[in-house]
């Protein structure tokens, strides 16, 4: 039974086989745990028991307020921008067909921070609601400058990758400078714009970020979703997918639109929270196959699972330090990252 997104006709059906839907509901109830463990530990432990109570509305005042206000708000922007980068990573890797490639790796993220450190910098008198829309453009900005360096009689995988890498080192070089160049910026902005680059979800709250946040990550994830079938056609190649009729150059450019959305968008909150988009999509083949039907749901509930952990190391390993998350997705993601260059070399 096939996994994937396929075309019936005009009509589009969503198939997921057996084992696919089992590891979805498996990694849905590790979501669910984690999340519960997350809002729990801390300085101050709440038991699982009393964590369900708060959030059924039945826990003491104490407790409520400590897991609805501080902590809930966070584990709900690490699940969001989790499965973003994920999402965003997996249809990257689609679309190029490259196993390297994900958005902070070829620099798409650091663009998406760009812009938004430039929001915080110049335009933090403007709605928070507006910051998205600079990160996007960033990340567009960014997208658009690796293509236009890595475009020689057509676009080749490992030039991709490879400008990418060098365009990511050289914003993330612009972004630092701008920082520190900065005229009249008060030490508490030049702060944030430090931790932003590192990638943390520090103080997070319902009004400022996950509202934020929300209106974006239920569009795209969706349109993600609905055109994972296009990923899968064009996986056998350009000449196959052109003579069973997809429109490869269109559906392509869609499918890179929606991703470098759902990568600024997760960057304009998160920052620079790098590796996941690299490694979600890798765990996600192993675990239910290739078809990107399975694939970008699976995507999606690993690197919300993989930022909720991080997340919770960063702010209980060093108590009452709080780490920044990206800190430990860079920790497992880097030699992750080696490891594939090992493993691909050849390739």
């Amino acid at each position: 039974m096939n996994n994937g997104l396929t075309p019936q006709g005009a009509k589009r059906a969503f198939r997921i086989g057996n084992r696919t839907l089992s590891m979805i509901v498996l990694l849905l109830i590790a979501n669910a745990v984690v999340m519960i463990l997350c809002t729990g530990l801390g300085s101050t432990m709440i038991s699982p028991v009393n964590v369900v109570k708060a959030l059924l509305g039945h826990g003491d005042a104490a407790a409520s307020m400590i897991i609805l206000k501080l902590r809930l708000p966070r584990v709900v922007i690490a699940i969001m921008i989790g499965s973003m980068l994920a999402v965003s990573g997996a249809v990257l890797q689609g679309i190029v067909r490259n196993p390297l490639t994900s958005p902070d790796v070829i620099g798409i993220t650091g663009g998406a921070a760009l812009g938004t450190v430039v929001f915080i910098l110049y335009f933090s008198h403007l709605s928070i609601r507006f910051m998205p829309v600079s990160s996007i453009i960033g990340a567009f900005g960014a997208a658009l400058l690796i293509y236009l360096f890595a475009y020689r009689h057509g676009i080749t995988p490992l030039r991709l990758v490879l400008i990418g890498i060098g365009m990511a080192t050289a914003i993330t070089a612009v972004t630092y400078m701008l920082i520190l160049s900065a005229q009249f910026t008060p030490t508490a902005v030049a702060v944030k714009a430090f931790t932003f680059m590192t990638g943390s979800i520090y103080g997070a709250s319902w009004e400022r970020d996950v509202l934020t946040l929300l209106p974006w990550w239920a569009i795209l994830m969706p349109l993600a979703f609905m055109n994972a079938r296009h990923l899968n056609v064009q996986a056998l190649g350009d000449e196959v997918a052109i003579g069973v009729g997809s429109r490869v150059q269109f559906n392509r450019t869609m499918l890179l639109v929606i991703s470098v959305a759902l990568a600024g968008s997760a960057a304009a909150i998160g920052g620079t929270i790098g590796f996941i988009g690299l490694m979600a999509p890798h765990i996600a083949r192993k675990l239910v196959g290739p078809a990107y039907g399975g694939v970008l749901p699976v995507s999606a509930l690993t690197g919300s699972l993989v930022l909720m952990l991080a997340d919770l190391a960063a702010r209980t390993a060093f108590n009452p330090l709080d780490i920044p998350a990206g800190v430990f997705t860079a920790a497992i993601g880097a030699p992750f990252f080696i490891y594939l260059i090992f493993r691909h070399r050849r390739a």
